[in-house]
């Protein structure tokens, strides 16, 4: 629904510059109109002009009129396919003859007609700057010089079949030239104007997309966050039901029903992801962690600081306590968890260490090689992402012989509570 309102709105930026683009040739070719029109006025009013019937030069003056308003029809016509931009290339080469031809006659009848010598010539000028506009620079640059030439070389022709002119110039004259060198400057400036908004509404859409792409990852790691820990423990514990079972049923029960509870828990904060109500507290994350690591045969030390203040921060931290919790059980033989939470120098650093890094060597036992050969698990990446959001950091220490590994995060700390 957002595109809808920015759609319409770089439309209605294409309408205003093809309004003004098109105001600008319509009025350029009803000045040179104008001053062709006083050619017929001073055609019909003369018995000879360099010798000629006076009704030839009428008629030739006439048919450049018509020409003219023909030229321009298709000039503010072809304006429509200017929308390409700069270089965007040219439409039905039926098209751009249409636009050529009838100002090419002009030029042609011009050198005949009575009149001045850059009236004519304008028109062909015109043509050539919209052809130039929808061609690449280098081609532009020649279709311009080309136009240039003819232009120039018109007046010169003209001069020399009629001679310079013995009166003044038609007060059309000098507008005629102003209005001819700044055609392409306008006609260029606009179509960078418009390609400027052109590129920022695809930049907008690129950024809506990422946006997007952004938050369904947000999501996908808030999922994996919440799924994987869940179901870690449920395995876990009704791993420890079926092992209790026939020993000690009362306790196998009152795994099943933790079991139960732990799953409930997981639809509920799945379905509050979903929802976009979801908060992480921290607290509660921490002593679920010792719960489950306890639970697991681990022994688990909390040694916990001051809090984050910060709500952003704190998820990000549980989130990493959750992700940890979760790799232990999975890819360790933890007999010892040390989570600790301490604040210096305006940061608050969590460490989480355990010793159950597992050898793979051929006298380890089978089920050590097991544990060792799962493949870690993918969230540490995801979660160097949400603390990089908050200004935090991820590191991790691995040490083989001592079978010890560390996992450092640290947050900025903009006050604390106490834990």
């Amino acid at each position: 629904m957002p595109a809808e309102p920015a759609a319409r709105s770089v439309h209605t930026t294409w309408l205003y510059t093809l309004a003004s683009i098109v105001f600008f040739f319509g009025f350029f070719d009803l000045i040179v109109m104008l001053a062709i029109g006083e050619t017929v006025m001073g055609a019909g009013g003369l018995d000879t002009v360099a010798g000629a019937p006076y009704s030839t030069d009428l008629m030739l003056a006439l048919a450049m009129l018509g020409l003219t308003l023909v030229a321009t029809a298709t000039q503010l016509r072809y304006c429509w396919f200017l929308r390409v931009g700069r270089g965007g290339g040219l439409p039905h080469p039926g098209w751009t003859a249409a636009l050529i031809a009838p100002a090419a006659l002009v030029w042609l009848l011009g050198l005949a007609a009575p009149g001045e010598a850059l009236t004519a010539a304008v028109p062909l000028w015109a043509a050539a700057s919209l052809v130039a506009a929808l061609l690449p620079t280098t081609p532009r640059r020649l279709v311009l010089l080309a136009a240039l030439i003819l232009t120039v070389a018109h007046v010169a022709i003209f001069t020399a079949l009629h001679g310079a002119p013995a009166g003044p110039q038609s007060s059309n004259t000098f507008m005629i030239g102003l209005f001819a060198v700044m055609l392409p400057i306008m006609l260029l400036t606009s179509l960078w104007w418009w390609e400027v908004v052109v590129q920022l509404d695809r930049n907008r859409r690129t950024a809506a997309e990422l946006a997007v792409t952004q938050e369904r990852l947000r999501f996908a790691s808030d999922l994996h966050d919440i799924q994987g820990h869940h179901l870690q423990v449920i395995s876990l514990k009704s791993e420890l039901a079926e092992r209790l079972l026939e020993r000690d049923p009362a306790a196998a029960r009152e795994l099943v029903h933790e079991t139960r509870m732990i799953a409930k828990e997981a639809l509920e904060e799945t379905r509050s992801l979903v929802a976009g109500y979801r908060k992480v507290a921290f607290d509660d994350e921490l002593e679920n962690a010792r719960e489950v690591l306890t639970a697991s045969g681990a022994a688990c030390e909390l040694r916990l600081g001051p809090l984050p203040a910060d709500a952003a921060a704190q998820s990000a931290l549980a989130s990493v306590v959750r992700e940890a919790t979760t790799n232990i059980l999975r890819h360790s033989e933890a007999a010892t968890v040390t989570i600790a939470l301490a604040t210096t120098d305006g940061r608050c650093e969590l460490r989480i260490a355990n010793d159950g890094i597992t050898t793979t060597d051929a006298s380890a036992p089978a089920t050590s090689r097991a544990a060792a050969s799962r493949t870690p698990g993918s969230g540490l990446a995801g979660l160097r992402d949400r603390l990089a959001a908050v200004g935090g950091t991820l590191e991790h220490d691995e040490d083989a012989s001592a079978g010890t590994f560390e996992l450092r995060a640290t947050v900025p700390v903009r006050a604390g509570v106490a834990a």
